[in-house]
């Protein structure tokens, strides 16, 4: 099971001072639930810029907005139609797991991930347009690649011989090639620009520092540590100094921060801090620029020590806090990250690749989970329906919650009812991973 912390999208190589930007879902289902904290056995997040925008996970089992202004520009209907959906992929991916593990003869007594992300990258043109770069459709079970999507050359990547069954099938489907095109240079790509207007529109209401200048106790009983504390500003970018006698600190005299964090409420705090003498008489002060909001404060510490302060500053206790949960979100997002965007892999078609030879035909899944059996051909293999995401007639869903993709197919409808949602909100009957026989 591979776990990365940090989130690494798609490389550019794009055209200088041209601002680049990102929409990026990703899903991660476990094949059994896990017992640790902050870890659910299904995840998914929306992510605009790196930045997270909506969340959803097992537990809480809501498509909820992580950002002030996903929740005042989006109606409910958007994230009721938005909790639908991924309630349906929540069931997709734990069959799809199943059918995974029957092909790879894997046990279920140990645990598996499935991990899906897709979305598009664009630049930022200097009229203001947003020009399609790249997007991506990607796969990854068990922290390895999986499966990904050539959309340069509209064609489905097998990374392991146990795609290739599922590649072959999903290559057949030019309307499947053709939605998954779309969605990424068009659907997604307009998804992104209504999300950086609304973003830039909370921009505009800069939300000023406040400052904090105190004093906690230090290992060694003849020291403090002098820490400054800037909160509750948006947006995020900030300057912090700490000045002795009106000379900026820096690393080498035993600066420490803890970098730029969130909140709770969407703002953001900073804390550097160093470790002085507790009989050092300097004049010490704390230095914040704050270009958002045009502040710029320098305030002085009042020689305070610990036996005489009351404790840290409600703010400080708000921080600790915050960077604990925070602590546990970046887990989740490590645990969603491929290998593949770390090392910046991006599918294409072999120059020379002259499509696949029958003999993989061999790879065909015969079991199937028992509430979920499929049903059978004439020569006994597993019948499919094809993964189109055809949007039933009047209804918007599709274009109700922003991250509408085509997903791994799951098992076949036998009733006639609709599938699980392909995309956020757009409804159609999808294929497992079973076979390369499908009911055309």
């Amino acid at each position: 099971m591979l776990i990365i912390s940090v989130l690494v999208l798609l490389g550019s190589g794009l055209l200088v001072n041209c601002e680049t930007h990102s929409l990026t879902y990703i899903y991660t289902a476990f094949s059994h639930p896990v017992e640790l904290p902050g870890i659910h056995e299904f995840t998914a997040m929306g992510l605009l810029d790196n930045k997270m925008i909506d969340y959803y996970d097992s537990t809480i089992q809501k498509k909820v907005p992580k950002q002030k202004w996903m929740k005042e520009q989006l109606q409910q209907e958007y994230w009721d139609k938005g909790t639908q959906s991924r309630q349906s992929k929540q069931q997709w991916f734990k069959v799809n797991i199943d059918i995974l593990m029957n092909r790879m003869k894997q046990s279920s007594n140990d645990t598996h991930i499935l991990q899906w992300m897709h979305g598009c990258e664009g630049v930022e043109e200097e009229n203001g347009n947003l020009k399609f770069v790249r997007g991506m459709d990607m796969y990854n079970y068990d922290g390895n690649d999986f499966l990904g999507f050539d959309d340069e050359h509209q064609v489905w990547v097998a990374a392991t011989n146990e795609a290739l069954l599922t590649k072959r099938k999903w290559d057949e489907v030019t309307a499947l090639k053709d939605y998954t095109k779309g969605y990424l240079e068009k659907e997604c790509m307009e998804w992104m620009k209504s999300f950086l207007t609304y973003s830039k529109k909370q921009e505009i209401n800069a939300s000023p520092p406040e400052v904090h200048v105190f004093t906690t106790k230090a290992k060694q009983s003849s020291n403090v540590v002098l820490t400054c504390l800037a909160t509750g500003f948006y947006p995020k970018e900030i300057t912090l100094n700490i000045r002795r006698n009106g000379r900026i600190l820096n690393k080498e005299d035993g600066v420490m921060s803890f970098g730029v964090r969130p909140n709770h409420d969407d703002t953001f705090q900073k804390r550097d801090y160093v470790e002085i003498l507790r009989s050092d008489s300097a004049e010490y002060s704390c230095e914040i620029f704050h270009p958002g909001s045009g502040i710029h404060v320098n305030k002085t510490w009042d020689y305070r020590l610990p036996e005489d302060s009351q404790g840290l500053p409600i703010g400080a206790y708000v921080g600790i806090g915050v960077v604990g949960v925070v602590g546990i979100v970046a887990i989740v997002i490590g645990l969603v990250v491929y290998r593949c965007m770390n090392r910046k892999t991006q599918y294409r078609l072999p120059e020379d690749s002259q499509g696949l030879p029958d003999a993989f035909a061999e790879f065909g899944d015969k079991k199937q989970r028992q509430d979920d059996t499929p049903t059978t051909n004439s020569n006994g293999s597993v019948d499919e329906t094809i993964p189109l995401n055809q949007t039933t007639k009047g209804s918007d869903l599709s274009l109700s919650s922003g991250d509408s993709a085509v997903a791994f197919p799951d098992s076949d409808n036998q009733s006639g009812s609709e599938g699980p949602q392909g995309s956020e909100g757009s409804q159609g009957s999808q294929e497992s991973l079973s076979s390369e026989n499908s009911k055309q």
